[in-house]
């Protein structure tokens, strides 16, 4: 899915936000029980599925300008800095206590990431933002989608953030020029909106499935395929303070992650 973000770059951001979600509806429609099939959007708790979609489409749209303007290493090693903001976030608004491990996971993160985003003091690189601003949205979502889930089906969730991030997109439609998609490029669009969805229902069956001990070590994969596609198709070579900084962060969240886990909380998954 970033990679596909990162190469469609010369459309409109809303344009792909708008194609990212309306054919990520495919997945999600599948995995709806038959007899569920015109009930599944009924829901006692509006208030906080909006909540859980803005934050998310907050998240995704940073995310999508970050992957347009920065190494692709870099913004997939910056996300991994979600499991922190949401350790802030469950204390201020879920009044949890966080012990000496979590905090000191959540101070190793952040050193991290200033490391990773060290060129921006250097060059004025602004869009070194964007990813922070997706953790710190993502931790709205994992706190919402926390007790969504004790009455929500996964589905449903899912559906609400997928409806009003197509909307979002689609909206732009009326103020800025979107591009008709070469053939290519659809098939592009076709990819990056069934990776995006597919990838997200997946990790979260795999929690089910597994142990978060297990499954969180494999999802670092990710920054494995962020440095090879981003070298071999855009020539970016991460730098070695992205490397050291990308470590400390997968340090911090693996500390985080099995601590949730050992406290047999629910863990969520690392992207909106």
């Amino acid at each position: 899915m970033d990679i596909c973000v990162k190469w469609l770059d010369y459309y409109p951001v809303g344009q792909v936000l708008f194609l990212r979600f309306f054919i990520g509806f495919i997945p999600i429609f599948f995995i709806i029980p038959k007899d569920k099939i015109f009930s599944f959007y009924k829901t006692s708790r509006p208030g906080l599925h909006a909540f859980r979609a803005i934050s998310g489409a907050l998240a995704i749209i940073a995310l999508f300008l970050g992957l347009r303007e920065l190494p692709l290493a870099d913004v997939v090693s910056l996300t991994f800095g979600g499991p922190i903001f949401v350790t802030i976030a469950s204390i201020f608004f879920l009044s949890e206590k966080v012990g000496i491990k979590r905090w000191s996971a959540v101070f190793i993160g952040f050193l991290g990431m200033l490391l990773i985003v060290q060129p921006a003091f250097i060059d004025v690189n602004y869009y070194y933002i964007t990813p922070i601003v997706f953790c710190i949205f993502f931790a709205c979502v994992a706190i919402s989608v926390r007790s969504l889930s004790k009455t929500e089906a996964n589905y449903t969730i899912a559906f609400y953030f997928t409806l009003l991030c197509t909307l979002l997109g689609l909206g732009t439609i009326f103020f800025t020029d979107w591009i008709m998609p070469t053939f290519i490029d659809f098939v592009l669009f076709f990819v990056l909106g069934l990776c995006g969805s597919v990838a997200n229902l997946l990790l979260t069956q795999s929690y089910r499935l597994a142990e978060a001990s297990l499954v969180t070590p494999i999802k670092y994969l990710s920054l494995v395929f962020a440095i090879i596609f981003g070298y071999f198709i855009w020539s970016e070579v991460p730098k070695i303070l992205t490397l050291l900084g990308a470590s400390l962060v997968i340090a911090s969240s693996l500390i985080i992650f099995m601590r949730e886990n050992k406290l047999k909380k629910q863990i969520v998954t690392p992207r909106t």
